[in-house]
């Protein structure tokens, strides 16, 4: 069967592909003028370094690049181009660049420029250092002022800077390896950009305790540098090849298990209609979970919960009732206000999921809290409010949040947050590996919350809101932008492998619940007259979630994978027998050896199977 560009991601546009560079055992891909998996001797050093232009929103700039040349010779490279960037009010910015690298060095050298001045929240380099095999392992760090500190990186998500004043860092890449990362021009500091799901820590340019958005001066040049130097004292200096260089994936089964979760579906008073038209498909789903979104700001009141009540009344199982509180006035008289409309509506969700409104959005280094009412105070009068009912709380927004404002939760019989893959970057492989950073997450969620109850979502690619920012991203076109409230891929066979991806990747968190989707709308299962597909057409995620579903409450078995970046799996045990699942997070073809199942398997690109297997 020939699969189409559309098939896979939801768009026929594809993205370029990288173009490899090479100095020596040094490689880089260059992808938009930016260099991504900088790997020594086959090992990645670098996740990515790339100049980067934010906006007043942290919205990224997609610059035309114009005058590109690339020459590469047997031991080193060379690249140079110009980035214009266009702005509001017909302001400009153009960056000339020039990237050079010879066996163990590559730098990386930016000059900014505007002649009408330009405002941005950010603007020059952007270092990521990957995660797997780097959390937790020692570190060099040397400040502006030239003290040399010797550290770690953080295992536990770091909800605040872990280091500032940051000149270089180096750490080690293997046994007698060691990378050097070297910022000129400015002074940087790291973030662990694992509290947004991205895979990766983060250095970039400008303190964020300095004021933005702000002004870059008219023809004044902006000139930063970042270096990387490797140091190898190996005597032979084998070489290491990346362990799936040809051959098949193995799958082999693990000793870590559990029960799977319960899959939820939010229903949002704007698709609330939809949904309950759906009502065949909701039940052919079967979810245990309905998260009724709920935002009196947003003008949801009495009308919204009776359509709830009559969708609550066509499902089988439990529902929660998520509340972003005003707190406008006192919080009692507005939970007292919301549960005299359920009255009304005879709306009687089993659980209540309250946040404050405002701790939706983020509170970043160097700002000013906003006032809210204590949260103690808030579950207090939900736990009086709402008898009989659970009582959750956490964030309606990201881990990030839940991190940087950690919810007491003495009141509280579950905690939840969401994730979201499209924050910082929302190009394809960017997306799928933010899977990498999950069983961060939730081992962190674990380390503060021990064994609390433990819910996750709703978390989609696509954005449905931005706690960074003033708004989320339209996206008419259909591109892949960061922080979009729509995102192509999840019409395509991407999103189907990505759901099933990051419920894999949390399986070890023992989740209460599990939340990947609506029903309908931007979220959902199904394509309304607005899509690309044709209306009421079930998007391929459609089968991951019913999928998913159906093995609420089965016990589950770890599969490990020798490449999880490429392929993840695991095996489901229930009432219908014993089978495997497995996943490629790929656009390529994957061939996985699984012994126990008999069969060598090739794996379609973002391909989800099941196999059954003999118990």
């Amino acid at each position: 069967m020939t699969i189409n560009a559309f098939q896979l991601y939801g768009t026929h546009l594809v993205e370029r592909p990288p173009v490899r560079l090479r100095a020596g055992k040094l490689t880089a891909d260059l992808a938009d003028g930016n260099l991504r998996a900088i790997r020594y001797d086959g090992i990645e050093v670098l996740r990515a370094i790339s100049y980067l232009v934010r906006d007043r929103d942290w919205g990224t700039y997609s610059p035309e690049i114009v005058d590109l040349s690339i020459e590469q010779k047997e031991d080193r490279f060379e690249v140079a181009y110009q980035a214009r960037c266009e702005g509001p009010g017909e302001t400009r910015l153009v960056i000339d660049v020039r990237i050079a690298a010879y066996q163990d060095r590559l730098d990386f050298e930016a000059e900014a420029m505007t002649e009408t001045g330009f405002e941005t929240n950010r603007c020059g380099f952007c270092i990521l250092h990957p995660i797997v095999g780097v959390a937790g392992s020692p570190a060099k760090v040397e400040h502006v002022d030239g003290e040399i500190v010797t550290t770690r990186f953080p295992d536990v998500i770091e909800p605040w800077q872990p280091f500032k004043d940051m000149r270089a860092i180096t750490h080690q890449v293997m046994p007698d390896v060691q990378a050097e990362c070297r910022m000129e021009g400015d002074t940087f500091e790291m973030e662990d950009q694992r509290n947004w799901s991205d895979a990766s820590y983060k250095t970039y340019v400008r303190p964020l305790a300095l004021p933005w958005p702000y002004q870059i001066s008219a023809n004044q040049p902006v000139r930063q540098k970042t270096s990387l130097v490797i140091r190898d004292t190996r005597y032979s200096a084998p070489r290491f090849a990346p362990a799936t260089l040809g051959g098949a994936i193995k799958l082999k089964l693990g000793e870590r298990n559990g029960i799977m979760p319960d899959i939820g579906v939010i229903v949002t008073p704007e698709e609330a209609d939809a949904t309950l038209t759906a009502k065949a498909v909701l039940s052919e789903i079967a979810p245990r979970e309905l998260l009724f979104h709920f935002d009196p700001n947003a003008g949801h009141a009495a009308e919204a919960l009776k359509t709830f009540t009559a969708i609550a009344a066509v499902h089988r199982g439990r529902s929660t009732l998520e509340i972003a509180l005003p707190c406008k006035s006192s919080p009692a008289s507005e939970a007292a206000e919301i549960a005299h409309q359920m009255q009304l509506a005879a709306f009687k969700p089993d659980a209540i999921m309250i946040s404050p409104s405002v701790d939706r959005q983020s509170t970043p280094p160097g700002s000013q809290w906003p006032d809210c009412p204590p949260l103690e105070e808030i579950y207090g009068v939900a736990r009086a409010t709402f008898p009989g009912m659970r009582i959750g709380g956490g964030m309606l927004s990201y881990f990030t949040e839940l991190n940087r404002k950690r919810v007491p939760d003495g009141q509280l019989d579950f905690v939840s947050h969401c994730t979201n893959p499209i924050v910082h970057a929302a190009d394809d492989l960017s997306v799928m590996q933010t899977l990498e950073a999950l069983p961060f997450i939730t081992r962190s969620v674990r380390a503060i919350y021990g064994d609390k109850p433990y819910r996750i979502g709703p978390s989609t690619i696509p954005m449905r809101q931005n706690p960074y920012g003033s708004r989320t991203m339209d996206n008419p076109m259909g591109a892949r932008i960061p922080m979009a409230n729509r995102d192509p891929r999840h019409n395509g066979r991407f999103a189907e492998a990505f759901a099933l991806g990051y419920a894999i990747r949390v399986l070890d968190a023992g989740l209460e619940c599990l939340t990947l989707s609506a029903l309908t709308g931007p979220f959902g299962l199904i394509a309304g007259p607005a899509e690309p597909i044709e209306q009421g057409g079930r998007r391929p995620l459609f089968n991951a979630v019913r999928t998913l579903s159906a093995l609420a409450g089965a016990s589950w078995q770890e599969c490990i994978s020798s490449s999880p970046s490429e392929v993840l799996s695991f095996v489901a045990r229930d009432a219908e027998g014993t089978k495997l699942h497995v996943v490629n997070l790929t656009s390529g073809e994957r061939r996985v050896d699984y012994h126990a199942s008999g069969k060598d398997l090739l794996l379609a690109p973002f391909a989800t199977v099941a196999l059954p297997l003999a118990d």
